[in-house]
């Protein structure tokens, strides 16, 4: 014999069922990915999270996520994108922030956050926060920068050496000439 839902049972049921789904697109994803609140509590984080981070889910979830760490995650221009940008737009993407987390060291993330609003406000309102880890990329890229400054140093002197040679040239072949 099957049962029918209603009312709160059957909202209680779609929230599970969504609720299950979302924890699983999130947990395939590479990225580090926090689930908060509209209160910015941790409802949830993927495994990339907990290893990029080196953080445990019982430090981690129901707790504010400026708390998170003892309060490795009170970033001010966190705490901006989140208090200040968010509300106003509902997301925001590409921002990036540099940071030295206790223990795991300097790392430069890219965010993307996004507010999921539900119709009528049936189901909590809940936040994406997806962080890119580029700090390896920036790292690379700062030493190209130091290589290309270097290599245009050297070609710079080697061209003021390679005129200063060519005006002597000039000077004996003028002087040959006369």
């Amino acid at each position: 014999m099957k049962t029918t839902l209603t009312g709160d049972a059957l909202l209680e049921h779609v929230w599970e069922e969504s609720w299950t789904y979302i924890k699983t697109v999130v947990d395939i994803v590479r990225e580090p990915i926090l689930i908060l609140d509209k209160n910015l509590c941790v409802m949830a984080a993927n495994d990339s999270f907990y290893r990029t981070f080196q953080v445990e889910k019982k430090d981690t979830e129901k707790k504010i996520i400026y708390e998170l760490g003892n309060g490795q995650w009170n970033i001010p221009a966190l705490r901006k994108l989140l208090e200040d940008i968010l509300p106003k737009n509902t997301f925001f993407k590409g921002f990036e922030v540099s940071h030295e987390f206790p223990s795991v060291g300097h790392k430069v993330m890219i965010l993307n956050a996004r507010q999921i609003h539900f119709k009528e406000d049936i189901f909590p309102q809940t936040i994406f926060l997806a962080m890119e880890d580029v700090t390896d990329m920036m790292a690379v890229a700062e030493t190209l920068a130091s290589h290309a400054k270097q290599f245009e140093a050297r070609l710079t002197d080697q061209t003021q050496r390679l005129e200063t040679q060519i005006l002597a040239l000039q000077k004996e072949m003028s002087v040959l000439k006369k």
